[in-house]
């Protein structure tokens, strides 16, 4: 709490209590007075019965709301400086009392159906404001990172985490590996068609014909003579594109045609070689201890860190960046579409209800835990000034509502003691 808001709890407590002591004081004048009076006419008895019971209910409060912050007059009373002596007890009853009561999962999950946490999302995204908001957080959070970033230690450092990193990766394994993955059920001949097709493609392409047409051509010296280069050369030119259109079709027409097994055995040996063959894993090795310590590498790759950082700070000093732009059309369309997705909004609380029991089972324990934890370590005098601050204002309203009972409280028996005296 602010000292400003501190001190004026102090001063509002401070004239509570002003009030309080008054009124006693008051009420011990008047029975003073009603004392010394009381010969002269009957009436000053009921005024000194009504003072001498609010005298009463004065000091019975005051000493109830004093034991609860301190002992009376330093006394050690049994069962006074309640809060102090049970500051334990306090923080384990409040800590059972928030988790039982505001924790427990029933609780909890009620409050998030209620809550419709994907609903308020989407509409919180939609706004364009929050998503322009988004976008302003996200250019300043860029900028911190790469000033952050942009400095000579970092890259040192990142260069020989990354080179070291890449050190310790199996590469020809991790290939093998991945083409293993990439070849399983005959991925690789699914390829292999599409690979086919393309050069098919190319090959009855006009433009390859005309080049194939001109290669031969140049190659036939002899009938060029005669003017018979460019017809020899077509007619050899489209005897290669039949053999090639024949070639792909029977290979495409035929899944045990022999060059397919021969693609099938050569993929599968390249693979066992960069599982299982030394050699061929230590020649990988070797080109990759080459290649990290290849000079044009760091000088490449710190030539494209610059660029990029360069242009990554270009584009967040500008006003209007096209990444906060960015981020602010990527919130507002992911609002909009969670907004007309009733089915995903709906996952989306599915999961969080899910989830959150086990979060609230794992941490419900961990609050209560810390709030004990943290009563009990609060300093005692500085704990009870606080709350003495806090709610020691309203406390004094039960001193003077004492008083003023008391003193009716006592005027009503003295009322009732002079009738049955009659």
């Amino acid at each position: 709490m602010a000292p400003a808001q501190q001190d004026l709890q102090a001063a509002r407590l401070a004239r509570m209590k002003r009030i309080a002591l008054g009124l006693l004081g008051l009420a011990a004048c008047v029975y003073a007075l009603a004392t010394a009076m009381e010969g002269r006419h009957a009436a000053w008895g009921y005024v000194a019965a009504f003072a001498e019971a609010a005298m009463v209910g004065a000091i019975a409060d005051w000493f109830a709301v004093v034991a609860l912050f301190r002992h009376p007059l330093g006394l050690p009373i049994p069962h006074t400086a309640i809060i102090p002596e049970n500051k334990s007890r306090i923080g384990a009853n409040l800590a059972g009392f928030i988790c039982n009561n505001f924790l427990s999962t029933p609780q909890v999950l009620a409050k998030l159906e209620q809550f419709d946490p994907a609903g308020r999302l989407a509409q919180w995204l939609a706004q364009p404001d929050n998503g322009q908001q988004l976008g302003r957080l996200g250019v300043t959070a860029a900028r911190y990172g790469l000033s952050a970033f942009d400095d000579e230690r970092v890259r040192a450092f990142l260069g020989q985490a990354a080179a070291a990193g890449l050190a310790k990766v199996d590469l020809s394994s991790l290939a093998g590996k991945s083409l293993e993955a990439l070849t399983e059920g005959g991925r690789h001949q699914a390829l292999l068609d599409d690979v086919l097709q393309q050069v098919a493609a190319l090959v009855e392409g006009e433009a390859v014909q005309e080049h194939i047409t001109d290669a031969i051509a140049r190659e036939i010296k002899a009938l060029r003579y005669v003017g018979l280069d460019q017809v020899a050369a077509r007619l050899a030119t489209r005897k290669v594109v039949s053999v090639v259109a024949k070639t792909i079709g029977d290979l495409a027409a035929q899944p045990e045609h022999p060059l397919r097994q021969r693609f099938d055995v050569f993929t599968h040996e390249f693979i066992d070689r960069l599982q299982h063959d030394a050699a061929f894993q230590a020649r990988g090795e070797r080109l990759r201890a080459d290649l990290l310590a290849h000079p044009a590498l760091g000088k490449y790759l710190h030539g494209l860190w610059d660029e990029l950082l360069a242009w990554l700070h270009a584009d967040l000093q500008r006003p209007e960046s096209s990444i906060g732009g960015r981020i602010s059309a990527l919130a507002q369309e992911l609002g909009a579409r969670l907004e007309a997705d009733a089915a995903m909004r709906r996952w989306i609380n599915e999961q969080i209800t899910a989830a959150a029991p086990l979060a609230i089972e794992r941490y419900r324990e961990d609050i209560r835990r810390y709030i004990v934890e943290r009563v009990d370590a609060w300093n005692t005098q500085e704990m009870t000034a606080e709350l003495e601050r806090n709610v020691g204002r309203d406390l004094q309203f039960i001193r003077i509502n004492g008083t003023l009972v008391g003193g009716l409280v006592g005027l009503a028996i003295h009322a009732v003691t002079q009738w049955l005296r009659a």
